[in-house]
């Protein structure tokens, strides 16, 4: 990570300011804080973050309100929800709302360390589209948007249902970018029950990072695609098909599908 990359932390609990600051500072970036989502605001509006971690459950104005916000602004900063364990569909709330990720607490140095590694490389993949775009440079491909009728969880993983009504899920080509070279990829078992917005795979990387790739479905796995073993640049080369990573029976589609977003939109 650039040393030059300035993060905002937005907490109501001091501890968890400290340690994500503690962290942060570490591997060199440079960290504002503050206890208040509203105020921290007022200081997006004069300052300029490469990334936003902020807590969903505050007083006053909770993490859906700062990001409701940020959305009426056109404010651009990607922002990373901090959540606690027992409130799961809070977390994908806010991936639908517009947060990039999550991070359950109590969180460890590896998994935060991941998500801002993430965090900051999509804030820069969004600045080199914002750049092509004030270039009208129509031939830059930063990333590959999944098929239309495909529906996404978040900018993270993916589903497709087929018509027997087994879903197809997977990696997004967008969540691919934000990660170093792939060198390994921990799948579940077949019949493991997974659920939306928790762990399904791990990805390790060649800088030694485990990133979480987060499901867009809760079900049980009846299908590994076992050639990404064999071949991980599969997940890479071809994410949206010859890279899927799973086949599920969905244990309650008309419920996951109200926090799914189809690839469709994002071409409107």
């Amino acid at each position: 990570m650039t040393k030059d990359e300035k993060i905002l932390v937005i907490d109501d609990e001091q501890v968890i300011l400290n340690a994500v600051s503690r962290i942060a500072t570490a591997e060199g970036l440079n960290v504002d804080s503050d206890n208040d989502a509203a105020s921290a605001l007022k200081k997006l509006s004069h300052k300029e973050y490469s990334l936003i971690l902020c807590d969903i459950m505050m007083p006053q104005m909770d993490g859906f309100i700062f990001l409701d916000e940020m959305q009426k602004r056109k404010i651009l900063t990607p922002v990373i929800m901090i959540t606690g364990y027992s409130t799961v569909e809070n977390a994908v709330k806010s991936l639908y709302k517009g947060a990039i990720d999550f991070v359950p607490k109590p969180f460890t140095f590896e998994e935060l360390n991941s998500a801002i590694s993430r965090g900051i490389k999509f804030y820069r993949v969004q600045k080199g589209i914002e750049d092509a775009k004030f270039r009208n440079d129509k031939t830059s491909i930063l990333y590959v948007p999944g098929p239309p009728k495909y529906k996404r969880l978040g900018n993270l993983s993916w589903m497709n249902l087929q018509s027997e009504g087994i879903a197809v899920i997977g990696a997004t080509d967008l969540f691919l970018e934000t990660i170093e070279k792939l060198v390994n990829i921990e799948l579940m078992e077949i019949d493991a029950e997974i659920i939306q917005g928790d762990s399904c795979a791990n990805l390790v990387t060649d800088d030694e990072l485990i990133h979480r790739l987060l499901s867009p479905v809760g079900g049980r796995i009846i299908e590994r695609n076992e050639k990404i073993f064999k071949d991980i640049n599969l997940l890479e080369k071809d994410p949206y098909f010859a890279g899927w990573i799973y086949k599920v029976i969905p244990s309650n589609m008309e419920y996951d599908l109200k926090y799914l977003v189809p690839f469709a939109s994002d071409r409107m």
